[in-house]
């Protein structure tokens, strides 16, 4: 009989053999084995989920597309989160951070080798292409498969000037850099392809969703050829934040930031061994000279970030549409009614003249018209919410699903007006509230959501809408929801997740048109 060392001192029997004898043992005593393309690898059992964390999916050099990962002889062990991309102003340690083992992959799944076909949901994780990672405990995607029978992913990836520094400029070996933080996520999809059979997904299934950053990365893979056929469904969270930048704008910094560091274009390769804090204040002093610095809240997103280039990407998503390549995608989309804005739920004395003579400071000789529109689109507002909706993601969000519903594939349109109990409620609807109720994550997130019974029943709506639309392309749950129609211009038909769940038709669409005229 053949057997397999895991690790020293410990010798199992083949993996056929050892999954029989886990399927009459206790899920402490369980070590699942899972052969990928690379090799074996080794997870553990959470309440009868098969998990597995930091699996490698990729190497690559700095700025370099990535590659993949080389194989290992022995059974590697994956029971813990890999290293999170290199970032700054983040929430996590410069410890937990790594340039070179940062390409990992976290799977959770109901079945292994098991010869089903379960739908498969890839998380792309926000903050938009600057910070955040797949390691979140608040997207732990045990509770979702368990619930759907849906096997989970997330991943990291490159972000910042390591994922998006174009020197295309200076080198034709460095065409692709602009990009690559989107490539390494491109090749994370490869590996889906090659491997989630492996840990019973169906390759020709799969969803990619994301909020904020991560809704801003779904739109992009709708538009990149190397992601054609790798997903077949797209939810964006709270992403609908517009890209501007381009070609000469990328280029213009990649070659202001060599100009301060004192490099000829035959230097370019030095870069490669700059320190990343070194790099980062360099790059910072090449956007200041050139696109300057981007404040977090606005509706435009330029610097370090995904770069149309006619091949790699073929446009900025969200402009207002996607590429032709994905018209095919179903498309689920939507916002929380409050996003950024929450501060204003804190103010708990405010009345509405207070509310009023602030939106004069903003919107002049058309308070009134406003206030109208907003009556008309919310009836039972409060002085709160008069100046905390949301004016950032949702018009854009609105001429998203207009442009995407043209297509073949139909579009469904949501809002989460819901309002956390946390902090007496001073918080809103706020922006990634959305993420603990979709990921059914309650206890994980009640930092955000509160663990309430009302909690408790959105999470349990709102994760059955997110898994039914990953399995067949249709969000509905029936004789929980009324039945949502897809989204056209005409109709408008979004669905609003609150304690009561109900189907608006264009309701808001005068309100974001006067909140766009501002703008322009």
């Amino acid at each position: 009989m053949k057997i397999k060392s895991l690790y020293p001192g410990i010798i199992f029997i083949t993996l056929s053999v050892f999954l029989m004898a886990c399927n009459q043992s206790s899920d402490k005593n369980q070590i699942p084995v899972v052969n990928i393309c690379s090799g074996d690898i080794s997870g553990y059992m959470d309440d009868g989920i098969y998990t597995f964390k930091g699996v490698p999916y990729a190497k690559a050099e700095r700025f370099m597309p990535p590659e993949r990962v080389d194989g290992w002889q022995s059974v590697l062990e994956c029971i813990n989160y890999g290293p999170i991309a290199m970032q700054i102003n983040s929430w996590s340690p410069d410890s937990v951070m790594d340039e070179k083992d940062l390409f990992s992959i976290n799977i959770w799944t109901s079945g292994i080798n098991d010869g089903k076909k379960r739908p498969v949901m890839v998380w792309l994780h926000g903050g938009g292409f600057s910070f955040g990672s797949g390691s979140d405990p608040i997207t732990d995607g045990k509770l979702l498969a368990e619930k759907g029978d849906v096997v989970v992913v997330s991943i990291n990836h490159r972000l910042n000037i390591l994922g998006f520094l174009d020197l295309s400029a200076v080198d034709d070996k460095y065409a692709r850099s602009a990009n690559v933080g989107m490539l390494d996520i491109v090749e994370s999809l490869e590996w889906v392809n090659r491997n989630i059979e492996n840990f019973g997904g169906d390759p020709k299934n799969v969803t990619i969703f994301g909020e904020s950053g991560g809704g801003g990365k779904v739109g992009t893979l709708m538009c990149m050829p190397g992601a054609e056929g790798l997903f077949h469904k797209a939810i964006i969270q709270s992403g609908t934040l517009v890209n501007v930048m381009t070609k000469d704008k990328s280029q213009e910094i990649g070659l202001a930031l060599l100009d301060y560091m004192g490099l000829s274009h035959d230097e370019v390769d030095q870069l490669k061994d700059i320190p990343y804090k070194e790099l980062v204040a360099a790059g910072d002093s090449a956007l200041k000279r050139t696109v300057g610095l981007r404040m977090p809240g606005t509706s435009r997103m330029f610097g370090f970030g995904p770069v149309p280039d006619g091949t790699d990407l073929l446009q900025q998503p969200f402009t207002p549409g996607f590429a032709d390549i994905s018209k095919n995608v179903p498309l689920m989309i939507g916002t929380t009614f409050n996003e950024m804005m929450r501060t204003y739920y804190a103010e708990t004395d405010l009345t509405f003249e207070d509310a009023r003579q602030r939106l004069k400071r903003q919107y002049g000789e058309q308070t009134d018209l406003f206030v109208e529109l907003f009556k008309k689109a919310y009836p039972d507002y409060s002085p709160q919410d008069l100046l905390s909706i949301d004016t950032i993601f949702r018009p854009i969000t609105i001429q998203v699903a207009d442009a995407a519903s043209t297509r073949v594939a139909p579009v469904y349109s949501y809002m989460l007006t819901w309002k956390s109990p946390v902090d007496d409620g001073t918080r809103g609807s706020f922006h990634a509230l959305d993420i603990p109720l979709v990921f059914n994550n309650i206890e994980l997130g009640k930092h955000w959501s509160g663990d309430t019974k009302d909690a408790i029943a959105l999470a349990e709506i709102m994760s059955s809408s997110w898994i039914n639309f990953a399995k067949s392309g249709d969000p509905n749950v029936s004789e929980v929801l009324p039945e949502w129609h897809a989204y056209t211009k005409e109709n408008g038909i979004t669905m609003i997740f609150d304690d009561e769940c109900k189907i608006v038709r264009n309701h808001d669409r005068e309100l974001m048109n006067l909140v766009l005229s501002r703008e322009q």
